[in-house]
């Protein structure tokens, strides 16, 4: 019997690297089932958000381009809350796999708590569920704070998706597939690949998270009822081995995560004693 698999992601149904993903999954035999938003849900984390018609959560089938038998939905939903959702019984049998992306742009560093696909992830995991966060990093610095200035500059970028390299990350993370599997289901692979065809990849390392993304938001400005954000580059270079230097390097990355896990190394003693 195949390997049952839930495709999703943060950018929405229509996102070109969903389809990727969704079409190098089926291509290794697996038996695929994609569920993702209507519309983007970038930055959501692990949020259970829904919109609901009549005490009911909205979903709509989408067919996927070049994937005919392969059951896709839209839903009204956070890429969490689909995911948890899926796992019991929504959109068929639950699956064993959750495949979260291919992202439009890199999840790296600590900042991967923000991220919608991560998030997806970290709930299956939660859940029992393996998982894997993939990423391809389209956007600089630079034209990460170019799109956050005006709707144009960002369709303008996202033209430009058709010449991106969406097959490197999916080959990458499909090749990581039986390190998923062999590995303990509460772990999380997190994926990033460089926008490269495959055969310019220097290789796949595994990388340390960075303390930080590869941009950071500010508060550019603030005022009376107001306040407006921006992205600009840390202050700071990646330091080697991290996520962020090896993509800078040419190379795919991936860091073994977990969502929740309790710490031993604060003192807490005492409170456990009869008052």
């Amino acid at each position: 019997m195949s390997l049952r698999v839930l495709v999703t992601n943060d950018d929405g149904i229509a996102a070109p690297g969903i389809q990727a993903l969704a079409w190098a999954a089926a291509q290794r035999g697996l038996d695929v089932v994609v569920a993702a938003p209507l519309e983007e849900a970038s930055g959501t984390s692990a949020a259970m958000s829904a919109v609901e018609r009549d005490g009911r959560v909205v979903v709509h089938d989408h067919p996927l381009a070049d994937l005919p038998g392969v059951p896709a939905y839209g839903v009204g939903g956070s890429p969490g809350f689909i995911t948890l959702i899926a796992l019991h019984g929504a959109f068929g049998p639950p699956p064993s796999v959750v495949l979260s992306g291919i992202n439009r742009g890199a999840n790296a560093g600590r900042a991967v708590l923000h991220s919608g696909t991560v998030g997806a992830a970290f709930t299956a995991a939660t859940n029992g569920c393996r998982a894997m966060a993939v990423s391809l990093d389209v956007l600089s610095a630079g034209e990460a704070t170019a799109a956050s200035g005006g709707a144009a500059v960002d369709a303008a970028a996202r033209v430009r998706d058709v010449e991106r390299h969406w097959a490197t990350a999916a080959r990458v993370a499909l090749d990581l597939l039986p390190r998923l599997t062999a590995g303990p289901p509460e772990s999380v692979l997190n994926v990033n690949a460089p926008d490269l065809p495959h055969g310019r990849l220097r290789g796949v390392r595994r990388g340390s998270l960075a303390s930080f993304g590869q941009v950071q938001m500010t508060v550019a400005e603030s005022g009376h009822g107001f306040v407006r954000t921006s992205l600009e580059e840390p202050g700071q270079a990646a330091q080697p081995g991290t996520d962020v230097a090896l993509l800078a390097g040419g190379y795919a990355s991936v860091t073994a995560i977990r969502a929740v896990t309790e710490v031993a190394d604060v003192d807490l003693s005492g409170l456990d004693q009869e008052p």
